[in-house]
This record gives C-alpha cells, structure tokens and sequence, in this order.
C-alpha cells in the first residue's frame, strides 16, 4: 500500500510540475506590440524622439486581420515594433476626431458605409488600401505608405530599413544588398 501511496504523489507531483510549466510559458512568450492612439504616439514623440507606425486597417479587412492573427504576433516583429515604433492602429473608418498639427481629422459620414477617416485619408495620400502601414519619422512627417499583407520574413526588412533610420543614407536597394536577418 506505501508503495501504491508514494507512486500515486509523484505522479501527481509530476504532474504538478507539468503544469506549472506550461502556465510559465505563454506569459514569457506573449509579449504584444504596445498599440497607442494616434495622438498618444505625436506626444510621445515630442518627449523621446521615436518612429511612428500606423497600421491602417478596417474592420471588414480580412488581409488586416490576418496581419494581426500571425506577422503581428511574431516575436521579432514584436521587438521591432517595441524596439524603434510608437505603434499605433488607426480604424480608417472610425467616428473619433484626431487633432494633428493644429487640425482636426474626422470621419465626414460616421454612419455611412465604408466611409473613411480624414486622418486615413491623409495619411495614404488618398489612396485608400487596407492593410497599409503608414512610417512617420520622429518629427511626425510622413515618409512612405507600404500596402498589403506582410509576411514576418519582409515585415521585418521594412520595420529594420526605418527603425534604424537607414532610410536616411541608403536607397532600399542598398539597404536590402547588405540586410542580414537577424530572425531564426
């Protein structure tokens, strides 16, 4: 019977152990991209000089959600993003007025369907696509629009060629000639 007993608690300690282990796991892996509002990411600007990232999205955008379900949830993205953006994702048709610049942005027909934002607007330059990210250097000016789904591989080359500013001394063609992963 003892020995019924004692084989009984290792299997439950093992068990327990098991457990507990599993539980560590998601909490050390989890981290997510810190989104902010638009405006939160302008202000934080001002006070520690940082890229902006604007994810322009919908609510019926598959592509969008797709980007949110795998590219946005890969951890070197994550830490990219973290590392170099204020991250901020911006509903294109969304019904909140943005103050900008001096200017307030809304969306001229809240209730109508798939109307869009000014701010939206004015940051793709009109071109309305979803997804589209939107890259803003430190001082809030606009840079480029890249659209469409990004898998991690390409996500990665883009967020490194403006987070690391070589923007500012390479063509993205010299950039990419030396660009080394630095994902597994």
């Amino acid at each position: 019977m003892n020995t019924q007993k004692a084989f009984q608690i290792r299997i439950l300690q093992g068990t327990l152990i098991i457990f507990m282990l599993i539980l560590s796991f998601p909490s050390i892996a989890q981290e997510k991209i810190r989104w902010i509002s638009f405006e939160e990411a302008v202000a934080l600007a001002e006070e520690e000089p940082k890229h902006i990232f604007v994810d322009v999205y919908t609510d019926w955008c598959g592509w969008c959600k797709k980007m949110d379900a795998s590219t946005f949830v890969d951890p070197a993205i994550v830490n990219l993003m973290n590392e170099y953006f204020y991250a901020v994702k911006l509903d294109a048709e969304q019904k909140d007025t943005i103050f900008f610049q001096g200017s307030a942005f809304v969306n001229p027909n809240p209730d109508g369907r798939r109307s869009s934002h000014q701010m939206a607007q004015a940051l793709l330059k009109g071109k309305m696509s979803y997804p589209s990210y939107v890259f803003l250097n430190a001082k809030t000016e606009w840079l480029t629009v890249v659209t469409g789904y990004r898998k991690s591989p390409e996500m990665e080359q883009v967020l490194t060629y403006f987070g690391e500013s070589a923007y500012e001394s390479k063509t993205w063609e010299q950039f990419m000639a030396t660009f080394a992963s630095k994902t597994p």
